[in-house]
């Protein structure tokens, strides 16, 4: 089943992490997102203007609301920054890479 697919699983206080195998073979089906120092994953989306980037930032917090599951974001004139990472985790978990993979999904 592709990441995409799949539902975020909340995890607990200290769950279990991605080994770095896990992640690399998750990453796969990330190419354009970044590993920053092993515990977060990150991505600067381009758009065309504020509405449309305001646009699928609604989208994007919409899944986050029927996933439980939040990332970070950053949002200006033509751009959104996304960070996600599993802060009751203190890293990276296999529902970061699901979340990811479902705003890959989101079409503008």
């Amino acid at each position: 089943m592709a990441l995409r697919d799949e539902t975020c699983v909340p995890c607990r206080d200290g769950g279990p992490t991605l080994e770095v195998e896990e992640l690399a073979s998750l990453r796969a089906e990330l190419p354009d997102w970044e590993v920053i120092e092993g515990h977060r994953l990150h991505r600067r989306l381009e758009f065309v203007d504020f509405r449309t980037a305001l646009n699928w930032l609604n989208h994007a917090g919409a899944i986050c609301e029927e996933q439980g599951h939040h990332g970070d974001f950053r949002v200006g004139w033509g751009y959104v920054e996304v960070d996600i990472y599993t802060h009751k985790a203190g890293g990276l978990t296999r529902a970061d890479a699901v979340l990811a993979a479902k705003f890959d999904a989101i079409t503008p």
